[in-house]
């Protein structure tokens, strides 16, 4: 298992991306089971958009 940081996911697939991102979503730790060597750009994807979904839904709850 590996703890990383979102940044580090879309840096590696989606540099692109950043801009369009907050910086609490950037900062959120992400645990990989299998580590970020072995994480593809299609898994790193989703879990962005998880990310995103996620600090959207706490957004509304504050």
């Amino acid at each position: 298992m590996e703890t990383v940081k979102l940044s580090d996911i879309v840096m590696k697939w989606f540099p692109e991306m950043l801009p369009f991102l907050r910086e609490n979503e950037l900062n959120s730790r992400i645990v990989l089971r299998d580590g970020i060597g072995i994480l593809e750009a299609d898994d790193a994807m989703e879990i962005i958009q998880y990310s995103i979904c996620e600090h959207q839904n706490h957004s509304f709850l504050h």
